[in-house]
Protein backbone atom coordinates (compact mmCIF):
# COMPACT_ATOMS: atom_id res chain seq x y z
CA UNK A 1 0.00 0.00 0.00
CA UNK A 2 1.38 3.38 -1.04
CA UNK A 3 -1.34 5.68 0.24
CA UNK A 4 -3.62 5.23 3.24
CA UNK A 5 -6.64 7.51 3.26
CA UNK A 6 -9.10 8.39 6.02
CA UNK A 7 -12.30 10.07 4.80
CA UNK A 8 -14.67 11.80 7.21
CA UNK A 9 -17.77 10.76 5.27
CA UNK A 10 -18.81 8.17 2.72
CA UNK A 11 -19.39 10.39 -0.31
CA UNK A 12 -16.06 12.10 0.31
CA UNK A 13 -14.41 8.71 0.37
CA UNK A 14 -15.74 7.75 -3.07
CA UNK A 15 -14.87 11.22 -4.36
CA UNK A 16 -11.25 10.69 -3.30
CA UNK A 17 -11.11 7.09 -4.54
CA UNK A 18 -12.52 8.26 -7.86
CA UNK A 19 -9.67 10.74 -8.38
CA UNK A 20 -7.04 8.16 -7.41
CA UNK A 21 -8.45 5.58 -9.83
CA UNK A 22 -8.67 8.12 -12.65
CA UNK A 23 -4.99 8.95 -12.11
CA UNK A 24 -3.94 5.29 -12.21
CA UNK A 25 -4.00 4.00 -8.63
CA UNK A 26 -5.59 0.63 -7.91
CA UNK A 27 -7.91 1.69 -5.13
CA UNK A 28 -10.35 0.01 -2.74
CA UNK A 29 -12.72 1.79 -0.41
CA UNK A 30 -13.61 0.11 2.86
CA UNK A 31 -16.62 0.97 4.99
CA UNK A 32 -15.00 1.60 8.33
CA UNK A 33 -11.88 -0.21 9.48
CA UNK A 34 -11.90 -3.88 8.37
CA UNK A 35 -12.49 -6.00 11.45
CA UNK A 36 -11.27 -9.42 10.34
CA UNK A 37 -8.61 -11.08 8.22
CA UNK A 38 -11.08 -12.05 5.49
CA UNK A 39 -11.99 -8.41 4.87
CA UNK A 40 -8.36 -7.34 4.85
CA UNK A 41 -7.36 -10.17 2.51
CA UNK A 42 -9.33 -8.58 -0.32
CA UNK A 43 -7.08 -5.52 -0.19
CA UNK A 44 -3.94 -7.29 -1.40
CA UNK A 45 -2.31 -5.82 -4.48
CA UNK A 46 -3.86 -2.35 -4.26
CA UNK A 47 -1.97 0.95 -4.33
CA UNK A 48 -4.35 2.90 -2.11
CA UNK A 49 -7.03 2.14 0.46
CA UNK A 50 -9.67 4.68 1.45
CA UNK A 51 -11.27 4.03 4.83
CA UNK A 52 -14.70 5.65 4.84
CA UNK A 53 -15.86 6.91 8.23
CA UNK A 54 -19.04 8.66 9.32
CA UNK A 55 -17.16 11.12 11.50
CA UNK A 56 -17.68 14.56 9.99
CA UNK A 57 -20.47 15.55 12.38
CA UNK A 58 -19.79 12.98 15.12
CA UNK A 59 -18.79 14.14 18.60
CA UNK A 60 -15.14 15.22 18.58
CA UNK A 61 -13.89 12.39 20.80
CA UNK A 62 -15.67 9.81 18.66
CA UNK A 63 -14.30 11.27 15.42
CA UNK A 64 -10.77 11.26 16.84
CA UNK A 65 -11.05 7.66 18.07
CA UNK A 66 -12.38 6.40 14.72
CA UNK A 67 -9.69 8.25 12.78
CA UNK A 68 -6.88 6.95 14.98
CA UNK A 69 -8.13 3.38 14.59
CA UNK A 70 -8.09 3.83 10.81
CA UNK A 71 -4.60 5.33 10.94
CA UNK A 72 -3.24 2.40 12.96
CA UNK A 73 -4.76 -0.11 10.55
CA UNK A 74 -3.44 1.70 7.47
CA UNK A 75 0.05 2.01 8.91
CA UNK A 76 0.01 -1.68 9.82
CA UNK A 77 -0.77 -2.33 6.15
CA UNK A 78 2.32 -0.38 5.10
CA UNK A 79 0.85 3.00 4.11
CA UNK A 80 3.72 5.37 3.31
CA UNK A 81 1.58 8.50 3.68
CA UNK A 82 -1.74 9.20 5.42
CA UNK A 83 -4.27 11.35 3.59
CA UNK A 84 -6.99 12.85 5.82
CA UNK A 85 -9.78 13.59 3.38
CA UNK A 86 -12.11 16.47 4.32
CA UNK A 87 -14.91 18.10 2.37
CA UNK A 88 -14.10 20.45 -0.49
CA UNK A 89 -16.14 23.08 1.35
CA UNK A 90 -14.24 22.37 4.60
CA UNK A 91 -17.47 21.39 6.37
CA UNK A 92 -17.01 21.52 10.09
CA UNK A 93 -18.53 22.74 13.30
CA UNK A 94 -16.72 25.52 15.23
CA UNK A 95 -15.14 22.91 17.55
CA UNK A 96 -14.03 20.59 14.77
CA UNK A 97 -13.74 17.96 13.65
CA UNK A 98 -11.00 18.79 11.15
CA UNK A 99 -8.57 20.39 13.58
CA UNK A 100 -8.85 17.86 16.43
CA UNK A 101 -8.58 14.87 14.08
CA UNK A 102 -5.62 16.41 12.24
CA UNK A 103 -3.78 16.99 15.53
CA UNK A 104 -4.46 13.45 16.71
CA UNK A 105 -3.22 11.98 13.41
CA UNK A 106 -0.12 14.17 13.53
CA UNK A 107 0.68 12.91 17.03
CA UNK A 108 0.11 9.28 16.02
CA UNK A 109 2.37 9.55 12.98
CA UNK A 110 5.09 11.18 15.07
CA UNK A 111 5.07 7.99 17.16
CA UNK A 112 4.93 5.70 14.10
CA UNK A 113 6.37 7.61 11.11
CA UNK A 114 6.45 5.93 7.70
CA UNK A 115 10.00 5.19 6.58
CA UNK A 116 11.59 8.21 4.91
CA UNK A 117 8.73 10.54 5.79
CA UNK A 118 8.84 13.87 7.57
CA UNK A 119 6.31 13.94 10.41
CA UNK A 120 5.33 17.10 12.25
CA UNK A 121 3.88 19.16 9.40
CA UNK A 122 0.90 18.95 7.03
CA UNK A 123 -0.36 20.82 4.00
CA UNK A 124 -4.08 21.70 4.21
CA UNK A 125 -6.05 22.33 1.03
CA UNK A 126 -9.65 21.44 0.13
CA UNK A 127 -9.18 22.84 -3.39
CA UNK A 128 -10.78 20.89 -6.26
CA UNK A 129 -10.82 23.25 -9.28
CA UNK A 130 -12.60 20.69 -11.50
CA UNK A 131 -15.56 21.07 -9.15
CA UNK A 132 -15.16 24.86 -8.82
CA UNK A 133 -13.50 24.77 -5.38
CA UNK A 134 -10.43 27.01 -5.26
CA UNK A 135 -8.30 28.56 -2.52
CA UNK A 136 -6.67 31.98 -2.91
CA UNK A 137 -4.97 34.02 -0.17
CA UNK A 138 -6.19 31.31 2.18
CA UNK A 139 -9.83 31.96 1.29
CA UNK A 140 -12.06 29.21 -0.10
CA UNK A 141 -14.19 30.00 -3.14
CA UNK A 142 -17.19 27.98 -4.36
CA UNK A 143 -17.45 28.91 -8.00
CA UNK A 144 -17.05 32.68 -8.14
CA UNK A 145 -18.14 33.44 -4.59
CA UNK A 146 -16.54 33.10 -1.20
CA UNK A 147 -17.55 30.04 0.81
CA UNK A 148 -19.29 32.33 3.30
CA UNK A 149 -21.45 33.79 0.51
CA UNK A 150 -22.32 30.39 -1.01
CA UNK A 151 -25.34 28.20 -0.13
CA UNK A 152 -23.04 26.44 2.37
CA UNK A 153 -23.77 29.26 4.81
CA UNK A 154 -27.22 27.64 5.21
CA UNK A 155 -26.01 24.04 5.73
CA UNK A 156 -28.26 22.51 8.42
CA UNK A 157 -25.42 20.73 10.27
CA UNK A 158 -22.21 22.54 9.36
CA UNK A 159 -22.99 26.12 8.25
CA UNK A 160 -19.83 27.69 6.84
CA UNK A 161 -19.84 31.43 7.50
CA UNK A 162 -16.10 32.13 7.30
CA UNK A 163 -14.14 31.64 4.06
CA UNK A 164 -10.74 32.29 5.68
CA UNK A 165 -9.42 28.74 6.10
CA UNK A 166 -6.37 29.80 8.11
CA UNK A 167 -8.70 31.36 10.65
CA UNK A 168 -11.11 28.40 10.57
CA UNK A 169 -8.32 25.86 11.00
CA UNK A 170 -6.55 27.86 13.70
CA UNK A 171 -9.74 28.10 15.76
CA UNK A 172 -9.96 24.30 15.81
CA UNK A 173 -6.35 23.61 16.78
CA UNK A 174 -5.72 23.15 20.48
CA UNK A 175 -1.91 23.38 20.53
CA UNK A 176 -0.73 24.00 16.97
CA UNK A 177 -0.26 26.96 14.68
CA UNK A 178 -1.52 27.24 11.10
CA UNK A 179 0.25 29.28 8.44
CA UNK A 180 -0.31 30.00 4.74
CA UNK A 181 1.37 29.02 1.48
CA UNK A 182 0.26 31.72 -0.94
CA UNK A 183 -0.35 31.19 -4.63
CA UNK A 184 2.67 33.24 -5.68
CA UNK A 185 4.81 30.62 -3.90
CA UNK A 186 2.90 27.67 -5.40
CA UNK A 187 3.30 29.21 -8.86
CA UNK A 188 7.09 29.07 -8.46
CA UNK A 189 7.03 25.28 -8.10
CA UNK A 190 7.51 22.46 -5.61
CA UNK A 191 10.90 23.59 -4.37
CA UNK A 192 9.54 27.02 -3.48
CA UNK A 193 6.71 25.35 -1.54
CA UNK A 194 9.23 23.16 0.32
CA UNK A 195 11.22 26.25 1.25
CA UNK A 196 8.05 27.95 2.51
CA UNK A 197 7.23 24.84 4.58
CA UNK A 198 10.71 24.92 6.10
CA UNK A 199 10.27 28.60 6.99
CA UNK A 200 6.87 27.98 8.56
CA UNK A 201 8.23 25.08 10.60
CA UNK A 202 11.03 27.32 11.85
CA UNK A 203 8.38 29.81 12.97
CA UNK A 204 6.56 27.09 14.92
CA UNK A 205 3.75 26.30 12.48
CA UNK A 206 2.55 22.70 12.16
CA UNK A 207 -0.06 23.17 9.41
CA UNK A 208 -0.32 25.42 6.37
CA UNK A 209 -3.34 26.18 4.25
CA UNK A 210 -2.12 26.14 0.64
CA UNK A 211 -3.59 28.12 -2.23
CA UNK A 212 -4.62 26.30 -5.40
CA UNK A 213 -6.62 27.77 -8.26
CA UNK A 214 -5.90 25.20 -10.98
CA UNK A 215 -4.90 21.57 -11.44
CA UNK A 216 -1.28 22.57 -12.02
CA UNK A 217 -1.19 23.96 -8.48
CA UNK A 218 -2.43 20.65 -7.07
CA UNK A 219 0.34 18.77 -8.90
CA UNK A 220 2.90 21.16 -7.38
CA UNK A 221 1.46 20.70 -3.89
CA UNK A 222 1.39 16.91 -4.25
CA UNK A 223 5.05 16.93 -5.25
CA UNK A 224 6.02 19.32 -2.45
CA UNK A 225 4.22 17.22 0.18
CA UNK A 226 5.39 13.82 -1.09
CA UNK A 227 7.67 13.31 1.91
CA UNK A 228 5.17 14.52 4.51
CA UNK A 229 3.67 11.79 6.68
CA UNK A 230 0.25 13.54 6.67
CA UNK A 231 -1.75 15.67 4.28
CA UNK A 232 -5.17 17.21 5.01
CA UNK A 233 -7.11 17.82 1.83
CA UNK A 234 -10.22 17.47 -0.24
CA UNK A 235 -10.08 15.01 -3.12
CA UNK A 236 -8.34 17.45 -5.49
CA UNK A 237 -4.79 16.90 -4.19
CA UNK A 238 -5.13 13.22 -5.11
CA UNK A 239 -4.83 13.93 -8.83
CA UNK A 240 -1.11 14.64 -8.42
CA UNK A 241 -0.12 11.71 -6.20
CA UNK A 242 -0.18 8.60 -8.47
CA UNK A 243 2.28 10.09 -10.98
CA UNK A 244 4.82 10.56 -8.20
CA UNK A 245 4.93 6.77 -7.93
CA UNK A 246 5.21 6.08 -11.65
CA UNK A 247 1.50 5.35 -12.13
CA UNK A 248 -0.49 6.56 -15.13
CA UNK A 249 -4.22 6.62 -15.98
CA UNK A 250 -5.67 3.30 -17.08
CA UNK A 251 -9.20 2.56 -18.31
CA UNK A 252 -8.99 -0.91 -16.79
CA UNK A 253 -8.69 0.56 -13.30
CA UNK A 254 -12.32 1.74 -13.49
CA UNK A 255 -13.98 -1.34 -15.01
CA UNK A 256 -16.96 -2.77 -13.15
CA UNK A 257 -19.23 -5.78 -13.78
CA UNK A 258 -22.32 -5.05 -15.93
CA UNK A 259 -25.15 -3.29 -14.10
CA UNK A 260 -28.36 -5.22 -13.46
CA UNK A 261 -31.57 -4.71 -11.53
CA UNK A 262 -33.99 -1.85 -11.03
CA UNK A 263 -32.92 1.77 -10.64
CA UNK A 264 -33.55 3.96 -7.62
CA UNK A 265 -32.46 7.23 -5.99
CA UNK A 266 -32.51 8.03 -2.27
CA UNK A 267 -31.83 11.67 -1.40
CA UNK A 268 -31.37 13.22 2.02
CA UNK A 269 -29.18 16.18 1.13
CA UNK A 270 -30.73 19.63 1.39
CA UNK A 271 -28.00 21.42 -0.57
CA UNK A 272 -28.88 23.85 -3.34
CA UNK A 273 -27.45 21.45 -5.93
CA UNK A 274 -29.54 18.51 -4.74
CA UNK A 275 -32.69 20.60 -4.50
CA UNK A 276 -32.20 21.48 -8.17
CA UNK A 277 -31.59 17.81 -9.02
CA UNK A 278 -34.83 16.74 -7.32
CA UNK A 279 -36.76 19.41 -9.23
CA UNK A 280 -35.14 18.34 -12.50
CA UNK A 281 -36.01 14.69 -11.86
CA UNK A 282 -39.67 15.54 -11.28
CA UNK A 283 -39.71 17.52 -14.55
CA UNK A 284 -37.83 14.90 -16.60
CA UNK A 285 -39.62 12.32 -18.83
CA UNK A 286 -37.60 9.53 -17.19
CA UNK A 287 -38.77 10.75 -13.78
CA UNK A 288 -41.95 12.67 -13.09
CA UNK A 289 -43.97 13.58 -10.00
CA UNK A 290 -45.54 10.11 -9.99
CA UNK A 291 -42.07 8.56 -9.56
CA UNK A 292 -41.01 10.68 -6.57
CA UNK A 293 -41.99 10.12 -2.91
CA UNK A 294 -41.31 12.79 -0.29
CA UNK A 295 -40.33 12.01 3.31
CA UNK A 296 -41.62 14.62 5.78
CA UNK A 297 -39.60 14.77 9.05
CA UNK A 298 -42.56 16.16 10.98
CA UNK A 299 -44.70 13.18 9.99
CA UNK A 300 -41.84 10.88 11.01
CA UNK A 301 -41.70 12.61 14.38
CA UNK A 302 -45.46 12.12 14.76
CA UNK A 303 -44.94 8.37 14.47
CA UNK A 304 -45.88 7.69 10.83
CA UNK A 305 -43.95 4.82 9.27
CA UNK A 306 -43.06 6.68 6.10
CA UNK A 307 -40.28 4.21 5.25
CA UNK A 308 -42.85 1.42 4.97
CA UNK A 309 -45.16 3.70 2.98
CA UNK A 310 -42.33 4.65 0.62
CA UNK A 311 -41.40 1.00 0.01
CA UNK A 312 -45.03 0.03 -0.62
CA UNK A 313 -45.26 2.92 -3.09
CA UNK A 314 -41.96 2.04 -4.80
CA UNK A 315 -42.31 -1.73 -5.24
CA UNK A 316 -44.77 -1.70 -8.17
CA UNK A 317 -42.79 1.09 -9.84
CA UNK A 318 -39.32 -0.48 -9.70
CA UNK A 319 -37.79 -1.08 -13.11
CA UNK A 320 -35.68 0.55 -15.79
CA UNK A 321 -37.08 4.01 -14.99
CA UNK A 322 -35.67 5.23 -11.67
CA UNK A 323 -37.80 6.02 -8.64
CA UNK A 324 -36.85 8.74 -6.16
CA UNK A 325 -37.45 8.77 -2.40
CA UNK A 326 -36.31 12.06 -0.93
CA UNK A 327 -36.27 14.25 2.16
CA UNK A 328 -34.54 17.08 0.29
CA UNK A 329 -36.03 20.49 1.09
CA UNK A 330 -35.27 24.20 0.78
CA UNK A 331 -33.20 25.89 3.55
CA UNK A 332 -36.22 27.71 5.03
CA UNK A 333 -38.18 24.46 5.29
CA UNK A 334 -35.21 22.72 6.94
CA UNK A 335 -34.88 25.53 9.49
CA UNK A 336 -38.61 25.30 10.31
CA UNK A 337 -38.31 21.57 10.96
CA UNK A 338 -35.17 22.02 13.05
CA UNK A 339 -36.91 24.71 15.11
CA UNK A 340 -39.58 22.17 16.08
CA UNK A 341 -37.50 18.99 16.41
CA UNK A 342 -33.92 20.13 16.90
CA UNK A 343 -31.23 19.63 14.26
CA UNK A 344 -29.91 16.34 15.63
CA UNK A 345 -33.30 14.68 16.04
CA UNK A 346 -34.53 15.84 12.63
CA UNK A 347 -31.36 14.56 10.96
CA UNK A 348 -31.46 11.22 12.77
CA UNK A 349 -35.12 10.61 11.91
CA UNK A 350 -34.50 11.24 8.22
CA UNK A 351 -31.30 9.16 8.10
CA UNK A 352 -32.97 6.19 9.77
CA UNK A 353 -35.98 6.32 7.47
CA UNK A 354 -33.94 6.65 4.28
CA UNK A 355 -31.57 3.88 5.38
CA UNK A 356 -34.58 1.55 5.78
CA UNK A 357 -35.83 2.62 2.37
CA UNK A 358 -32.47 1.95 0.70
CA UNK A 359 -32.21 -1.51 2.25
CA UNK A 360 -35.80 -2.31 1.31
CA UNK A 361 -35.32 -1.16 -2.28
CA UNK A 362 -32.24 -3.34 -2.74
CA UNK A 363 -33.91 -6.32 -1.08
CA UNK A 364 -36.88 -5.87 -3.44
CA UNK A 365 -34.79 -5.75 -6.62
CA UNK A 366 -32.94 -2.47 -7.01
CA UNK A 367 -29.48 -3.24 -8.39
CA UNK A 368 -28.52 0.33 -9.27
CA UNK A 369 -28.83 2.75 -6.36
CA UNK A 370 -27.84 6.41 -6.21
CA UNK A 371 -27.67 8.04 -2.76
CA UNK A 372 -27.39 11.82 -2.33
CA UNK A 373 -25.91 13.39 0.79
CA UNK A 374 -22.94 12.48 2.94
CA UNK A 375 -24.82 11.65 6.14
CA UNK A 376 -27.53 9.84 4.18
CA UNK A 377 -24.93 7.82 2.28
CA UNK A 378 -23.28 6.75 5.52
CA UNK A 379 -26.56 5.56 7.00
CA UNK A 380 -27.63 3.77 3.82
CA UNK A 381 -24.31 1.98 3.26
CA UNK A 382 -24.33 0.75 6.85
CA UNK A 383 -27.92 -0.45 6.53
CA UNK A 384 -27.02 -2.32 3.34
CA UNK A 385 -24.13 -4.10 5.07
CA UNK A 386 -21.61 -2.93 2.45
CA UNK A 387 -18.04 -3.60 3.60
CA UNK A 388 -16.00 -2.43 0.62
CA UNK A 389 -16.46 -0.83 -2.79
CA UNK A 390 -14.74 -1.20 -6.14
CA UNK A 391 -14.46 2.23 -7.74
CA UNK A 392 -15.70 2.51 -11.30
CA UNK A 393 -16.23 5.18 -13.96
CA UNK A 394 -16.95 8.78 -13.10
CA UNK A 395 -20.47 10.12 -13.64
CA UNK A 396 -19.67 13.73 -12.75
CA UNK A 397 -16.56 15.21 -11.12
CA UNK A 398 -16.20 13.61 -7.71
CA UNK A 399 -18.95 11.00 -8.18
CA UNK A 400 -18.17 7.53 -9.58
CA UNK A 401 -20.26 4.41 -9.92
CA UNK A 402 -19.05 1.76 -7.48
CA UNK A 403 -19.68 -1.96 -7.11
CA UNK A 404 -20.37 -3.94 -3.94
CA UNK A 405 -21.70 -7.37 -2.98
CA UNK A 406 -23.76 -6.69 0.16
CA UNK A 407 -25.67 -9.46 1.97
CA UNK A 408 -28.97 -8.07 0.65
CA UNK A 409 -27.80 -8.50 -2.96
CA UNK A 410 -25.06 -11.12 -3.35
CA UNK A 411 -25.41 -10.82 -7.15
CA UNK A 412 -23.86 -7.36 -6.87
CA UNK A 413 -25.00 -3.78 -6.40
CA UNK A 414 -24.01 -0.72 -8.39
CA UNK A 415 -23.89 2.19 -5.98
CA UNK A 416 -23.22 5.90 -6.45
CA UNK A 417 -22.70 8.03 -3.33
CA UNK A 418 -23.09 11.71 -4.18
CA UNK A 419 -22.03 14.62 -2.04
CA UNK A 420 -24.94 17.00 -1.71
CA UNK A 421 -23.05 19.79 -3.47
CA UNK A 422 -21.89 17.72 -6.45
CA UNK A 423 -23.39 16.80 -9.80
CA UNK A 424 -25.12 18.59 -12.65
CA UNK A 425 -28.78 19.52 -12.45
CA UNK A 426 -29.81 16.41 -14.47
CA UNK A 427 -27.65 14.06 -12.40
CA UNK A 428 -30.47 11.82 -11.10
CA UNK A 429 -31.46 10.76 -14.60
CA UNK A 430 -28.18 11.07 -16.49
CA UNK A 431 -26.39 8.81 -13.98
CA UNK A 432 -28.45 5.89 -15.31
CA UNK A 433 -27.75 6.71 -18.94
CA UNK A 434 -30.89 8.74 -19.68
CA UNK A 435 -30.37 11.79 -21.92
CA UNK A 436 -30.32 15.18 -20.18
Amino acid sequence: MILGCIADDFTGATDLANNLVRAGMRTVQTIGVPEDEAAAAGLAGVDAVVVALKSRTAPVDEAVAQSLAACRWLRAGGARQVYFKVCSTFDSTPRGNIGPVAEALMDALAQDPPAGSAPGFAIVTPAFPENARTVYKGHLFVGDVLLSDSPMRHHPLTPMTDANLVRVMQAQLARSRCGLVEHRTVARGAQAVRERIAALRAEGATYAVADAIGDADLHVLAQASQDLALVVAGSGLAIGIPALHGLTPSAQAAQLPPATGARAVVSGSCSAATNAQVAAFVAHPEGGADRAFAIDPLRLAAGEDLAAQALAWARPRLGARPVLVYATAAPEAVKAVQAQLGAERAGALVEQALARVAAGLVETGAGQLLVAGGETSGACVQALGVRSLRIGPQIDPGVPWCHATPPLRPAGLHLALKSGNFGGVDFFTRAFGAPG
